[in-house]
């Protein structure tokens, strides 16, 4: 995948913890609910944190919460905050100065498809997919879901 697994729990907690829709939700209860390592968790909620889509409260009460409204909070800004814009700029082999002028083997294959993703990431607020999450009983981790009831 072209997003990073840091930035891939980032938006399955964003988006957790605008389903649940609470004053606070502790972080042991997102590492525990999305089957995420809890340190490795704490440090991608710092990142958000310092980039100003949660808000952090230590102690009893504590945990986090969205710094906005989620109706104003895109994927795209929670990718942008752990990622960087890059994924949407620049070549998915790593080749320096892929472009028009200089394409890699997949430039003509890629540069429409990431254009594609952006919109799409830019146009979904985390407001709708936790609408979508509650409504349609979607699932937010591999923990929760079994082959075996499908």
């Amino acid at each position: 995948m072209v997003l990073s697994k840091a930035c891939t729990y980032g938006i399955l907690a964003t988006l957790y913890v605008a389903k649940e829709n609470k004053e606070f939700v502790p972080i042991r209860e997102l590492s525990d609910e999305l089957h995420i390592s809890f340190h490795f968790l704490t440090k991608i909620l710092q990142q958000l944190t310092a980039q100003g889509l949660l808000i952090s409260l230590k102690g009893p009460k504590g945990g986090v919460k969205l710094a906005k409204d989620p109706a104003t909070i895109t994927y795209y800004d929670v990718i942008r905050a752990i990622d960087g814009d890059e994924v949407f700029t620049e070549c998915v082999l790593g080749l320096p100065g892929c472009g028009h002028e200089a394409p890699c083997p997949i430039h003509e294959f890629w540069s429409p498809t990431r254009d594609l993703l952006k919109t799409t990431f830019v146009s979904q607020s985390l407001e709708e997919s936790a609408y979508q999450i509650n409504e349609l009983k979607l699932r937010l981790s591999l923990g929760h879901w079994n082959l075996e009831e499908e």
